[in-house]
């Protein structure tokens, strides 16, 4: 099996869409297809961005040895996600909020505050 075809088989075994799949990666669905089909060589930054995104197990990807996914999260914020229930947009709004500086989540959480505060007196 080739590495298109593996990409193919995590795509399908995820249930997403060409579309949706090079959503989380940052390309289009043709992109997607053109690696799919073996038209594109899949480069090494795509490769680990799949296993990072995807939870793939990167010899699988790479070599077609091991099982497809890994067992263990990739990043303290998979495992947060996991444990949470966290969206994409969740997951978003969180890595946003820890590259924000001290200062502006300082003002975003006296922001918050005021809101939670505003709702209890109602």
């Amino acid at each position: 099996m080739t590495q298109g075809e593996r990409v193919k088989e995590i795509r399908t075994s995820l249930s997403l869409t060409l579309e949706k799949f090079g959503e989380k990666l940052g390309v289009g669905k043709t992109a997607i297809s053109k690696i799919e089909k073996n038209e594109r060589s899949l480069t090494d930054q795509m490769l680990k961005s799949i296993c990072r995104e995807y939870n793939v197990n990167y010899d699988y990807l790479m070599y077609g040895e091991g099982e497809m996914f890994s067992d263990l999260p990739q990043t303290i914020l998979d495992e947060l996600c996991r444990q949470y229930g966290l969206d994409d947009f969740d997951r978003s709004l969180v890595e946003l909020y820890t590259e924000l500086p001290d200062d502006f989540r300082q003002l975003l959480k006296n922001k918050i505050r005021d809101i939670v505060k505003g709702n209890e007196d109602n």
